[in-house]
Formats: C-alpha cells, structure tokens, sequence
C-alpha cells in the first residue's frame, strides 16, 4: 500500500463509528460478571490495583457497547479469538463477535486514566490512546528507533525539544491503531508503517506489508493535553466517529447488577 484513498470519490454516506470513553476509576466488582473466564484469569494475574482496573473497565465496556450495537443482554455477547499469524496454544488475537453480536467489529484501548473502546458495523477497526510520556519516564530515541522510519526519525529530530514526546506518541497511536484495525498488532512492525507528520491531518503515506489493507481511513481523536489518539477504519469509505461518554454505561450495570 503506498497511499491510502482516503476516500476521493466515495459517493455513499459516511461510515459510522462509535467511540466510548471511560476512566479507570469506573472499575467496580460488580462488572466482572461480564468478563469470560479467559478475561477473568487475565484480570486475575495483574499484580497492579491500576493494571485490573484498566482492563476490568475496557472488557466489560466493550461487552456493553456491543450489547448495545447489537440490541441484545450483554450476557449473550461472546468471542473467538483467533490469530491467523502464529500458532500459540493460548487463545489470542484480535477478537470477533460471534452469537448474537456478530458482524460487529471492535477495538480495545487503555492508557493513564483513559480506556476507550470503538464499535463498528460496517468495517474493521482498531483505536489507541497512549499518554504523553516525558523523557524522564521513557527512553524517546529508543522507542523511536522501533517505531519510525528513518524518514519519520529525521522529522521528529526537527521538532522543539518541549513538543518532542506528543509528537512521537501521534506517530505512535496512529500506527498501533492501524495494526490493531488488521488484527496483526505489533508484530506487524510499526516500522514498515510511514504515516504524515504530527502537525499534518493523519493519513497513511506508506505501508509495506502484506498485511497493509487496500483501503484505510486514519484519524486523530482528541484525549486532551497529555494524551494522544487515534482510529484506524478499514474502509475506503469516508468515516464519522461518535464519541459517548461510557461512565454511563457502566454505572448502570453496576447498580443493576444482581444483589444490589
């Protein structure tokens, strides 16, 4: 794929996704109910109070967005994981709705105090958030050396020091976003990605892989100050994106779950 098609000359109507936001502080016991066994032995092993809470409120979130999309209790929503590009004897991969929510696609995302989780019906789609990281807290040239091409590094060393990690973590959004809407992730090589710059509306400009879709619309997601995002829709389509507030959702299950 060397440039995406961004949709020119569409004639249909924009594809929709929606996106849900919450914080890790939505975390409650009674949402674990919505986890599989698979989740709940994951959510098990983290040693981390903060790690459990981010990925209690993700999975349980995603469970009610696609009760929600697919008009059914969230109890029915179920997955298989299946990943195409390996043979581990764990189930791993990106997941997929069977049942009842099937034909809905969905992307998962948790970083600082943000957990976000995108829904959509008529395409593949994969989102990220990652908060802002200092020098102090992350070695910049070493991720930058996994993440961008020589290219991308060349332009990010042209940035003000002060600007230099929200600069990198646009870059970096936008490319895991788009290896999680393929379901490769990142062993995909973020690298093999070349995006525009971080002060350009996001596109992709190069992607040599086998695994780079015909067509991809890319878009940056506002998470405030000291975050970035991004949502990558596998459509050659135009693409308008929802946001809600899933706090909601949440709470509500927690208050009307059974015992309470």
């Amino acid at each position: 794929m060397d440039e995406n098609s961004g949709g020119r000359g569409a004639s249909r109507a924009p594809v929709t996704c929606d996106v849900w936001w919450a914080a890790p502080t939505s975390a409650r016991p009674a949402l674990l109910p919505l986890l599989d066994d698979h989740e709940r032995e994951r959510h098990r092993r983290f040693l981390k109070a903060e790690d459990r809470d981010r990925y209690l409120v993700s999975h349980a979130l995603a469970r009610l967005c696609l009760a929600r999309a697919a008009d059914c209790p969230a109890g029915e929503v179920s997955y298989i994981r299946d990943c195409p590009h390996c043979s581990g004897t764990e189930p791993h991969g990106k997941p997929r709705p069977v049942g009842a929510a099937a034909g809905l696609e969905f992307s998962i995302t948790h970083s600082g105090d943000w957990v976000a989780v995108a829904v959509c019906s008529e395409a593949e789609v994969g989102v990220d958030v990652e908060r802002i990281r200092g020098e102090g807290e992350s070695d910049l040239e070493g991720l930058a050396s996994y993440v961008l091409t020589d290219q991308e590094r060349s332009d990010l060393a042209q940035v003000p020091s002060p600007s230099r990690s929200a600069a990198f973590f646009t870059y970096w959004t936008r490319k895991e976003a788009l290896l999680k809407a393929t379901g490769v992730g990142l062993s995909g090589g973020l690298n093999s990605i070349t995006v525009s710059g971080p002060r350009e509306s996001a596109r992709v400009v190069r992607w040599d892989s086998a695994a780079a879709p015909d067509s991809v619309q890319l878009a940056d997601l506002s998470a405030g100050t000291r975050y970035r995002a991004a949502l990558a829709t596998l459509t050659p389509h135009p693409v308008r994106a929802r946001h809600h507030d899933g706090a909601g959702l949440l709470s509500r299950r927690a208050e009307h779950a059974p015992g309470r």
